[in-house]
């Protein structure tokens, strides 16, 4: 077994991973005694003018190589004679099938131990992983092939059917689009179905004294709540048109009020969990206006790794995930970060600990994170495209976030009444102030979410 930092005298070991940047940062941290090169995604696939499925046996599957990958295959090969194999594809379905295509294609056993598993690209990561291989996972592979299987049985089939029913070409179903589909479909019925239902409330301005002024809003009449379109309107007073609304502002206005109850109290605002793939794709639309597909392409390049001066790295971990695990490591290094820059005052008594609230959650990888928290933004930012930036800027924000205390709001509800023996109105203002920035500090109020 080799040492950290030594390598062997010749290029003794193949290395097959999907992308071509990708094999070139991973060339880097391994060195002269690796050959690293790129399947370029799926190199063998179901035939495209066939079924390939065979619905009497099981469902058994035939493969060929993709007409594109045959020039691919061939290299690998070539560059595979007498060399050790090892498949370092992403770390989910798809790379382990690729991986398991790939050991058939060059004459090797998938039960041999030729895996290699990581999921941030590191020298330190990376040199751990090669020497520590497994055979394929044929669970996985055969989750990958169930997927495969069920979009060809469906969209092979009921392709054609749909453009004989609609006489127009190019129409296609399949597993997942036309699930979609129908729960858009569903969606839209509900939206013409629905029938908007006129309400009216009341605002009122009140005069406090000293050229002050407070807004509130009518509450209650006689006891009675408002209903504001929201919730149940059984039981609440419901001011349906314009004239109901005029009426009811005709009696409450000529009136003396008084405050009858001034409530503050505080309230805390915990940080949300680091990224998933699907909140990361929220975020970076919502604060960067990026679409999914963009998101996606950018992390893709921040994980496979960017030229830095101690060499060659990746920023992120992988960036297909839908937990949010954090290593213990990682956590240790958030909060040493977090007390450097920000201080104690924003560093919890222990490290914040998440966990996925549904159920059957893919928990093999991380939640998405820098590779290196002490990795700041501004440090790497002339290395960086401007996107590249900006991602990794709100990725590296979000962790760091997560692991801050709370935010804390000093919330004051007032309710004012018309003075009288019976008052009949009742008033209603409320507010809050932040006292206490907490994760907000470095993730920002522009949606506090």
């Amino acid at each position: 077994m080799l040492r950290e930092g030594e390598w062997p005298r010749a290029a003794a070991t193949l290395v097959v991973v999907e992308s071509p940047a990708k094999a070139k940062s991973i060339q880097k941290m391994l060195g002269p005694g690796y050959e690293v090169r790129a399947s370029l995604g799926h190199v063998a696939d179901l035939p495209e003018r066939e079924l390939g499925v065979d619905v009497e046996r099981d469902f058994a599957p035939t493969y060929e190589v993709k007409k594109d990958k045959k020039p691919v295959v061939e290299a690998l090969k070539r560059a595979a004679k007498g060399k050790r194999l090892l498949i370092a594809t992403d770390p989910d379905r798809e790379g382990e099938a690729i991986g398991w295509h790939v050991a058939r294609l060059l004459g090797r056993d998938p039960k041999e131990p030729l895996r290699v598993e990581f999921h941030e690209i590191t020298p330190r990561v990376v040199r751990q992983a090669v020497q520590n291989p497994r055979p394929i996972d044929q669970n996985l592979v055969d989750a990958q092939q169930a997927r495969r299987v069920l979009d060809r049985l469906v969209g092979y089939n009921l392709s054609p059917l749909l453009s004989l029913e609609f006489r127009k070409r190019a129409l296609s179903a399949g597993r997942v689009q036309s699930v979609a589909l129908r729960l858009l479909v569903e969606r839209e019925e509900e939206i013409e179905a629905f029938r908007p239902e006129e309400y009216w409330t009341l605002e009122g301005v009140f005069a406090l004294g000293q050229d002050r002024t407070l807004p509130a809003s009518l509450y209650e009449v006689e006891g009675k709540r408002l209903w504001a379109g929201q919730g149940e309107k059984e039981g609440k007073l419901h001011l349906a048109n314009e004239a109901q609304a005029k009426a009811l502002t005709e009696e409450v206005k000529g009136r003396s009020y008084r405050v009858v109850q001034v409530e503050t109290r505080e309230r805390r605002k915990s940080p949300p969990p680091p990224f998933t793939t699907s909140t990361l794709q929220q975020a970076a639309s919502s604060r960067l206006g990026y679409t999914a597909s963009r998101t996606m392409r950018i992390a893709q390049r921040l994980y496979e790794g960017v030229d830095l001066p101690e060499g060659t790295v990746g920023l992120i971990t992988y960036m297909r995930t839908d937990s949010v695990r954090v290593s213990p490591e990682a956590l240790q290094a958030a909060r040493e970060v977090i007390q450097r820059i920000f201080g104690l005052e924003y560093l919890p008594e222990g490290p914040r600990v998440y966990r996925n609230r549904k159920e059957g959650v893919q928990d093999a990888h991380e939640a998405i994170r820098p590779t290196d928290v002490r990795r700041t933004p501004d440090s790497v930012r002339k290395y960086l495209s401007d996107e590249e930036y900006r991602l990794y800027d709100l990725i590296w924000r979000r962790f760091v976030a997560s692991q801050m205390r709370d935010a804390l709001y000093d919330q004051t509800v007032v309710l004012l009444k018309d003075e009288g023996e019976k008052p009949r109105f009742t008033f209603r203002a409320s507010g809050s102030v932040l006292k206490f920035e907490g994760y907000l500090k470095a993730w920002g109020r522009g949606d506090e979410g």
